[in-house]
């Protein structure tokens, strides 16, 4: 089928500039942004029921900017001050440069990786003294945990933020021809706002084999995946795409 309507699972840019834009002048298409899943912090009292006290820690783990501001604020909220001499150790250093909007980055001691949770095991193995407090969501997985448990390193860990489903009305996602995701949120939440969700002719795309997985598990169809051997990420997948469905 040609394509000439596609929805974004994300929110939409916020400059002009996005290959997105390019591609939908390129091809003569509409494409449309719309967030299926937003990220909201647990409760100051939720917090308090995992019974983890954070000064009992001397480092902090930060996986995400998500996991940074959910952290400040619910310290905030609950009047934790946090020591100068705390210890944080960060996924990337796009992410530890982002701890300087709650404190001043000079002044902590601040180590990072290079992307990747298997980056930060030479870190901890160095600084296996310390005790570590990681900020997680309600979805995560336990290879933060092994690498601690690896060197018997003392660590604590509590939900502080949680992925939920935005609400869209079913007909707005049936409107489309494409729709693109990049996480199983987005298949959940497609399911929530249209349970009785058929696929029929609607092509699905999404980046990722985790993501492809949840779409192939949840008995719907993939018609694009990235990234492939051609294609390193969605818009150069996308590009490709219409370059030859729409002929």
């Amino acid at each position: 089928m040609k394509v000439s309507k596609i929805l974004v699972s994300q929110p939409k840019p916020a400059t002009g500039k996005s290959p997105y834009f390019d591609i939908a002048e390129k091809h003569n298409v509409q494409i449309d942004f719309c967030s299926f899943i937003k990220v909201e912090g647990v409760t100051s009292k939720e917090f308090r029921q995992q019974k983890v006290s954070i000064l009992d820690h001397t480092a902090i783990v930060f996986l995400s900017r998500h996991a940074i501001d959910h952290f400040f604020t619910l310290c905030k909220e609950l009047r934790i001050t946090i020591p100068d001499d705390m210890k944080y150790f960060c996924l990337s250093e796009t992410i530890s440069l982002y701890i300087q909007k709650y404190v001043q980055y000079r002044k902590r001691k601040v180590f990072f990786g290079n992307g990747h949770i298997q980056d930060l095991e030479p870190l901890f193995a160095k600084h296996k003294t310390e005790k570590y407090f990681v900020p997680a969501s309600n979805v995560h997985n336990d290879e933060i945990n092994s690498l601690f448990d690896k060197y018997g390193i003392i660590h604590s860990q509590a939900e502080m933020y949680r992925t939920v489903s935005t609400d869209i009305e079913a007909d707005f996602i049936k409107s489309y021809d494409m729709l693109i995701f990049f996480s199983p949120h987005g298949i959940y939440s497609l399911k929530k706002n249209a349970p009785d969700y058929v696929q029929g002719e609607q092509l699905i795309a999404c980046f990722g084999n985790v993501t492809a997985k949840c779409i192939h598990d949840n008995g719907l169809r993939l018609d694009l995946e990235a990234p492939s051997a051609t294609a390193t990420n969605m818009p150069a997948a996308l590009n490709a795409f219409l370059t030859e469905n729409n002929k």
